[in-house]
């Protein structure tokens, strides 16, 4: 049977690894429509820290999903699907192709997989589970999790309080674990055919030295500046999800004199590598994912060779 949905294209790879300037130059030659997957860059007034596109190259190549958001209202995975599917239904109606490109994985997952009936955030339960972290430890949330929803502490890291203090807070909301509200979801078939296109360095140590240079750069492009104001504004606390972006957080609490600037940027950029670390580890389960070493001079002849030939 002929697969007679529209095309669209899932840019993903690890952070530092050139995502940016690939999609922008995929849409100069193929005008196709950018997306941005990127859970900071949702938030105005968070420029620096999340690399987002200048002006002059969102006036170039503009993206959708970008300051969409206050930093004061949290934005969850569900939020991105509902806007991204909104988007790429405009889209493709007026007869383009979406480009979605970004390193936020969990809402690639959740774009092309669904989500679940899950409960709300509940900000009661929410502070129990971040006092239990501040005295006990991620490891005693991954105990609690353990007992109460094993299959989930099987797939969560120890150490991802994000996705664990979720877990947890779903259970003490609905009485019944995660996993077991995602296996009652009824699969549903994805609207767009995908072309899925990870670029990323074979060599490690490239990607950790862009890393460090990018987190120094940030920081002499004023980061510490930019977080100072989100930090005077009387509705944004350190609990928030945009302030627990990496880089935003390492800079809220050197502002709190918890650590020195040489600590601030031993920590910015030993946290951007772990973020990178946990984006690759998805990006090695996706299926059907074309890989493009982002070292190579040739990068965008070959995403182009790939995005034609899958397309024709």
């Amino acid at each position: 049977m002929v697969d007679t949905r529209p095309w669209a294209i899932f840019l993903m790879g690890p952070t530092a690894a050139g995502k940016t300037d690939t999609a922008m130059a995929l849409h100069e030659r193929l005008g196709h429509e950018l997306i941005s997957v990127d859970s900071a860059m949702v938030y105005r007034g968070m420029d620096i820290g999340s690399a987002k596109p200048s002006a002059a190259e969102l006036a170039r190549a503009p993206h959708r999903l970008i300051d969409i958001r206050d930093p004061s209202e949290p934005y969850s995975a569900a939020d991105f699907r509902e806007d991204a599917l909104h988007e790429m239904r405009q889209i493709s109606a007026a007869g383009g192709v979406p480009l979605l490109v970004g390193g936020t994985m969990l809402y690639f997952k959740r774009l092309a997989e669904g989500v679940a009936n899950l409960p709300a955030a509940d900000a009661t339960v929410r502070q129990q589970l971040e006092a239990i972290k501040q005295n006990e430890g991620l490891a005693a949330l991954h105990r609690m999790l353990a007992e109460v929803d094993s299959v989930s502490a099987q797939r969560i890291h120890p150490n991802d309080p994000q996705r664990l203090m979720r877990a947890l807070e779903v259970y003490y909301v609905s009485g019944r674990p995660m996993s077991e509200l995602w296996a009652e979801q009824q699969p549903e078939i994805f609207p767009w055919r995908v072309m899925s296109i990870a670029l990323a360095p074979s060599d490690r140590q490239w990607l950790h030295s862009r890393i460090a240079l990018r987190f120094k750069t940030m920081l002499a492009e004023g980061l510490i500046d930019e977080v100072a104001a989100l930090k005077k504004r009387p509705d944004i606390h350190f609990d928030l999800p945009a302030m627990k972006s990496v880089g935003y957080r390492q800079v809220w609490e050197y502002l709190d004199s918890k650590y020195d600037e040489n600590e601030l940027i031993e920590r910015g950029v030993i946290a951007t590598r772990q973020l990178a670390k946990r984006q690759l580890t998805w990006l090695r389960s996706w299926p059907s994912l074309m890989w493009v070493d982002s070292q190579q001079p040739d990068v965008l002849d070959k995403v182009l060779k790939f995005v034609r030939e899958s397309s024709a």
